[in-house]
């Protein structure tokens, strides 16, 4: 008896090594991962990677651009028919819950985007993706820029705290800055 065999679409394929690619460049950052790990984490051939997206550095520009879109989505998930302070409160406490309590991937793959920022192409990339977070926050909330300013600080201080593991607050100078945190998202 044959086995059928699956064929995935270019675009299929292309989410594939987005996925693969997430994960190594969280892993090992721009400069420390090699275009071959993707490839064989993806399942495909590096060449048939190179054809989809063109070089390492436009396949870094792609995983950072969709960890940015990914983050917007979940935080319009959770602003969903809220405005104002509890529109913020929704999406503090779901990027706690989904990106730095849950997928530590995102969130270091996002550390890794803000790195790599030395590279202008990346930079924009990151940039551009950062700021329609701010524009989503300020769309929704309807808030002044001093609460959308805080809300964002806090959110950095929070990725800072995750990329250390100290969520759990055991060292007392960790619980004292998780507390003020959990304050200003609460």
């Amino acid at each position: 008896m044959e086995m059928a065999t699956t064929r995935h679409s270019a675009a299929e394929r292309r989410d594939d090594v987005l996925d693969a690619a997430m994960i190594e460049f969280a892993e090992h950052g721009y400069e420390g991962t090699s275009t071959e790990d993707i490839a064989r984490r993806a399942g495909i051939s590096q060449p048939y990677l190179f054809r989809l997206f063109g070089t390492k550095k436009e396949l870094f520009k792609a995983s950072s651009s969709r960890c940015m879109r990914e983050t917007l989505e979940m935080f319009q998930r959770a602003a969903e028919g809220k405005r104002g302070e509890e529109a913020l409160h929704a999406m503090g406490t779901a990027y706690i819950d989904e990106l730095l309590t849950g997928d530590r991937v995102r969130l270091r793959a996002q550390m890794q985007a803000y790195s790599a920022c030395d590279d202008p192409e990346i930079c924009e990339v990151v940039r551009n993706g950062y700021g329609d977070l701010v524009a989503y926050a300020q769309r929704v909330s309807g808030l002044p820029s001093d609460k959308i300013w805080h809300f964002f600080a806090t959110g950095m201080m929070l990725n800072v705290l995750a990329s250390m593991q100290v969520h759990d607050g055991a060292e007392p100078w960790a619980q004292m800055l998780l507390e003020g945190c959990g304050k200003d998202i609460g």
